[in-house]
């Protein structure tokens, strides 16, 4: 489980194809690896990847054809940035939302526009997952926990401050940017735990499960 707040920024070194699966070691300076094992959890663009491999300035990790197919970490390029989080400690501050790593899909950045000292980024959304995006709700872009701002169809807006441009990989995005997209975990199990019916979540299956009276 993670929060969607970067700790630090890698940077690929190398990688290796095993088996129709990809190696991927990456490198960083500022992260700290003191208390990271073998076997532990680090969320790399919001992926939630095992540690197979470590030195004092590297972590290398075995990323699975599931997550090669439905992510983007397969298209990285070596030298490329990304977005690093070790796995939430009990006691931690939840400082975004609940993160879980599980990516749903690719996303893309469609435009960019200056707002005073932040940017607002629109994101088309991928097809199916249009009804678990809300307005003022949470989504997690490449392991960044962010509120959306503005929702209408099969695009989004968020609006990001300087910090974040800062300390992700967020300043690199141009039009046409695959982003890994998680919603948020709540979203997704209301819809399950709900009774399913033909015209989706009504007013009576709201008052019937107690949301609203």
């Amino acid at each position: 489980m993670f929060t969607g707040i970067i700790a630090a920024i890698g940077h690929l070194q190398k990688t290796q194809a095993k088996g129709g699966d990809l190696q991927l070691q990456l490198s960083t300076k500022t992260l700290d690896l003191s208390d990271i094992s073998l076997g532990d959890s680090v969320a790399v663009n919001g992926v939630c990847l095992t540690v197979v491999d470590k030195d004092n300035s590297s972590l290398s990790f075995d990323v699975s054809r599931e997550s090669l197919d439905r992510t983007s970490l397969g298209h990285l390029e070596i030298g490329a940035s990304v977005n690093l989080e070790k796995a939430l400690a009990v006691g931690d501050r939840l400082g975004g939302h609940f993160v879980s790593g599980h990516v749903d899909g690719l996303a893309a950045i469609i435009s960019k526009q200056e707002s005073a000292r932040s940017v607002i980024f629109r994101i088309k959304i991928p097809t199916g997952l249009e009804r678990y995006i809300a307005e003022k709700g949470s989504v997690c872009i490449d392991g960044t926990s962010l509120t959306v701002n503005n929702v209408i169809d099969n695009w989004f807006e968020v609006n990001v401050i300087p910090h974040t441009m800062q300390q992700t990989i967020m300043s690199d995005y141009r039009i046409g940017t695959e982003v890994n997209l998680e919603v948020d975990l709540i979203a997704r199990y209301l819809e399950r735990l709900l009774p399913q019916q033909d015209s989706g979540i009504t007013h009576q299956t709201l008052i019937e499960n107690g949301f609203i009276k």
